[in-house]
């Protein structure tokens, strides 16, 4: 972090929120953030009764939703989309399935019951959403789930609502926000760029020896099968759905980082990764997006132009 860098901490959103404000306002920003992630939490959590996914989830009616709530239904269908369904926001029963069913906080320490029923998820076609008038219908059973973009989309959101919060000084200020590793910047990098440290867990310190690469602007996003692991019935789980048979992938990776223009950019193309399996490489590199996949042996491979590492602390 340069001298001009200030930094905050804090959590919210069932992980950890990292600010870092390059020559402006920290408290300006933070407050922005936080705003931000008041108003995901009320729109599209899961695992709020009130929030408003939970509403819709509950209906199978023609729903009018918020525009908040909109976004968060493009940028799913966009992933969807972008990678022929293997990122998939139908996958909210599924996750009720293998036990996801409250925040990570709760069932990280608990062996609960079997698995149940799995099965191929309903798919994003079955989702009629109407951007003209922010209407959508959902077929009878399907629950929606924003695992894959949804925090990467309030990243994007708070790093612009914090920048946008700094008044206009000099050559600008710049941000970078991060949402338990999905990172977004906005404005002015710090010379040399956002110092970012490449790790399988979010909750890694920002001290640890490792691998650290520079961004000037855009984002990165990492999607890990090593995180968010906990027990059933003895059987370990992990988060990242294969929508083609309701199960946890079974991937050759156990960690990818992509960098893209945007944070939800990044965190499709990281989740699509651990689900391309040993496709991830190439399919990466005809997008043009640079990638860092770590096996689950260890051994890493680094495709479309990653930037070459360096091996310090401190990423910011």
């Amino acid at each position: 972090m340069t001298g001009r860098s200030r930094a905050a901490r804090w959590r919210a959103l069932g992980t950890d929120v990292d600010v870092i404000v390059e020559g402006g306002d920290l408290e300006l920003a933070t407050n922005a953030v936080e705003r931000v992630l008041l108003d995901v939490d009320r729109t599209y959590s899961r695992f709020r009764p009130d929030s408003e996914l939970s509403g819709l989830n509950n209906r199978t009616t023609a729903t009018s939703v918020s525009p908040l709530l909109a976004w968060a239904i493009e940028a799913a269908l966009r992933g969807a989309r972008a990678t022929d369904g293997l990122v998939d926001p139908t996958v909210g029963r599924a996750m009720r399935a293998i036990g996801y069913d409250e925040d990570f906080a709760v069932i990280g320490h608990r062996n609960s019951g079997p698995v149940l029923h799995l099965e191929p998820v309903p798919g994003w076609q079955a989702i009629d959403y109407q951007a003209v008038n922010r209407t959508v219908r959902l077929r009878p059973g399907i629950e929606l789930d924003f695992g894959s973009t949804g925090k990467a989309l309030a990243a994007d959101l708070a790093v612009a609502a914090a920048l946008a919060a700094l008044p206009a000084l000099g050559a600008g200020a710049g941000v970078l926000v991060s949402l338990g590793g999905d990172v977004a910047t906005a404005g002015r990098a710090p010379e040399g760029g956002w110092r970012i440290l490449a790790a399988d867990s979010s909750a890694t310190a920002p001290e640890t020896e490792g691998e650290v690469i520079a961004l000037s602007d855009g984002a990165i996003a990492t999607s890990s099968t090593t995180v968010r692991r906990w027990t059933r019935d003895e059987t370990t789980v992990h988060h990242i759905i294969d929508p083609r048979t309701g199960a946890p992938a079974d991937s050759p990776w156990r960690t990818a980082s992509v960098v893209a223009a945007t944070c939800v950019d990044a965190n499709i193309a990281a989740t699509a990764a651990i689900l391309l399996g040993d496709g991830a490489p190439e399919w990466l590199t005809a997008r043009g997006l640079p990638g860092r996949l770590v096996a689950v042996d260890g051994r890493i491979e680094r495709v479309a132009g990653w930037p070459s590492p360096a091996f310090a602390g401190s990423p910011a």
